[in-house]
């Protein structure tokens, strides 16, 4: 069995603005940088072999905050970045809505085979984190591992462990600075955590 704790990012400024952040790297926010370090005390017992992480600061940032208690390198890799939302970065939902009603409509009948402008489609998201979970089985039984990424990456992973479809992925909700976490036997992925936020108690978290 190959255990993953899934981690999502600390808050940026987008986060707390819900704006759409996508390829965008924004560091981590005053309140981020808190709960990078609650995140990396509530697991600085774990037993962890290996650290993944998305290459955007603000994910490279968590990882460091928890890698420290580890003595573990992270390893960054480009296939957990957050989906690239084009020309939508940095705009709210209601903006999107206001400016790219057409596009948005088609994308959310159909964001498998459709993107943002100039952006990412779902298919090439689940492409390149399909590979990242093809990997987890070549590390060995009773690994531990730590991947550190973003909302969209984390949830088309869980969907494609679970034998879910990945358009909807939509149905988890994972905040900034969850754990949650799987486990992969040969024949089959269980859910043991999902979105769990206990080590933020009395911090506002954004979207």
């Amino acid at each position: 069995m190959v255990r993953v704790i899934l981690v999502r990012h600390g808050e940026t400024i987008w986060n707390e603005e819900q704006r759409y952040q996508g390829a965008s790297d924004l560091p981590l926010s005053e309140r981020g940088e808190l709960q990078a370090r609650r995140l990396a005390a509530r697991l600085a017992s774990e037993s962890i072999g290996l650290i993944y992480s998305s290459d955007s600061t603000r994910a490279l940032q968590t990882a460091d905050q928890i890698a420290a208690h580890h003595g573990r390198q992270v390893r960054p890799d480009p296939r957990l970045r957050e989906m690239d939302f084009g020309d939508w970065e940095g705009l709210t939902y209601s903006e999107i809505r206001e400016r790219y009603p057409q596009a948005l409509a088609r994308w959310q009948d159909d964001p498998l085979a459709t993107s943002p402008p100039d952006g990412e489609s779902l298919a090439q998201l689940v492409t390149r984190v399909g590979d990242v979970l093809d990997d987890f089985p070549k590390l060995g039984q009773a690994e531990t591992v730590l991947v550190v990424s973003h909302g969209g990456p984390l949830r088309v992973l869980l969907c494609l462990a679970l034998g879910l479809a990945p358009a909807d992925h939509w149905r988890f909700r994972l905040d900034p600075g969850s754990v949650s976490e799987l486990h992969l036997y040969p024949e089959r992925a269980i859910l043991a955590l999902l979105n769990d936020q206990h080590h933020l108690l009395g911090e506002r978290r954004g979207c």
